[in-house]
């Protein structure tokens, strides 16, 4: 995969190979992200960060891994605050806004609708969501988690065993980690979620297709020799209604008694965020929140470390890290704070 001056829109461009060039760029980042070191490699350079449906993670994140790269970060929130809610077309916003950037992250309600704005675009675009279709850049830190959580108990990708829990239907996240686990050799997928929000069947054929082992169920039983535990939270605003979305609403909950009943003692629990809290789902419960096995977070920080080495990649200055690196002065003991 050529990275320089690429869109990065689907899984679909990803091979074995360009994962791993993504991978190891992540863990030159560490340094940077964890505030050691400080890289001014895009000094200069400016992140439009389009996001016209509601987001706080991916958002952050975006913002967050360009500045850590030395970039300053413009923003654009909410559909009401744009142009387009004036009629213009994704073309035409394309247009305009790509040559105030010099690279985009754009998230949007509509799927396909950010390949559609990448046409118009001066500047390699960033899916950061597109409707119910994909979520790239989360794919590849769920991924990059999973390898460096499974790698830590003595596994490895190839041969796991993963349970996907939730809303598999309007889940973007798990459409795009399971075409990047397709790749892999014997996973065994185990997809619980209402017969109404079971995974697409494009996705299962992908899946079958591979040799990979899947069982779909509505029950928890199956799962119990997961390696992961992926849950999703409904997702309510694929719904023609808040009502039609409730009715799924806490279907399945996993707390410490479900956890220590139906799973290993090493099953790590991953969950993309924002889990519902509230009683009527509790998606995840808060008495999971000091099982080690609980990597909510880890997966969380990982996402600036994916997006560091995307906006590296893509604006083709990952050989120039060292070059551009100084002392971070506020962490320095010879700070004057």
């Amino acid at each position: 995969m050529q990275f320089t001056g690429a869109n990065i829109l689907s899984v679909n461009q990803f091979d074995a190979d360009a994962i791993t060039q993504v991978f190891t760029i992540a863990d030159k980042m560490q340094p940077y992200a964890h505030r050691k070191k400080r890289t001014r490699v895009l000094d200069g350079a400016i992140l439009g960060n389009l996001f016209f449906e509601p987001s706080t993670r991916t958002r952050v994140s975006f913002g967050t891994a360009f500045n850590l790269l030395g970039g300053e970060v413009r923003e654009t929130t909410g559909m009401e605050s744009s142009a387009i809610a004036k009629g213009e077309s994704l073309y035409d916003t394309a247009r305009v806004l790509s040559s105030y950037s010099d690279i985009i992250a754009m998230r949007h309600p509509k799927a396909g609708s950010v390949a559609e704005f990448a046409e118009g675009s001066r500047v390699p675009v960033i899916n950061g969501g597109d409707g119910a279709n994909e979520h790239p850049t989360q794919a590849l830190l769920d991924l990059y988690t999973i390898k460096k959580e499974l790698e830590h108990h003595q596994l490895s990708v190839d041969g796991m065993h993963i349970c996907m829990m939730g809303d598999l239907k309007y889940g973007r996240t798990v459409h795009s980690l399971s075409k990047l686990l397709a790749m892999y050799k014997n996973v065994h997928f185990t997809l619980i979620s209402p017969r109404e929000l079971c995974m697409p069947e494009d996705i299962l054929g992908l899946l079958d297709s591979a040799g990979h082992r899947v069982t779909v169920t509505e029950r928890i039983e199956g799962s119990m020799d997961a390696d992961i535990v992926y849950q999703t939270r409904i997702q309510q605003e694929r719904f023609a209604s808040l009502q039609d979305a409730d009715q799924y609403r806490g279907k399945f909950r996993l707390n410490h008694e479900i956890y220590t009943k139906h799973y290993k003692p090493n099953t790590v629990i991953m969950h993309p965020l924002p889990r519902d809290s509230r009683a009527e789902a509790n998606e995840l419960d808060n008495d999971l929140n000091q099982n080690p096995n609980l990597a909510i977070f880890r997966q969380a920080d990982n996402g600036v470390l994916i997006r560091m080495a995307l906006f590296a990649l893509t604006l083709g200055v990952d050989h120039l890290l060292e070059k551009y690196e100084t002392d971070v002065v506020w962490h320095s003991e010879k700070a004057n704070i």
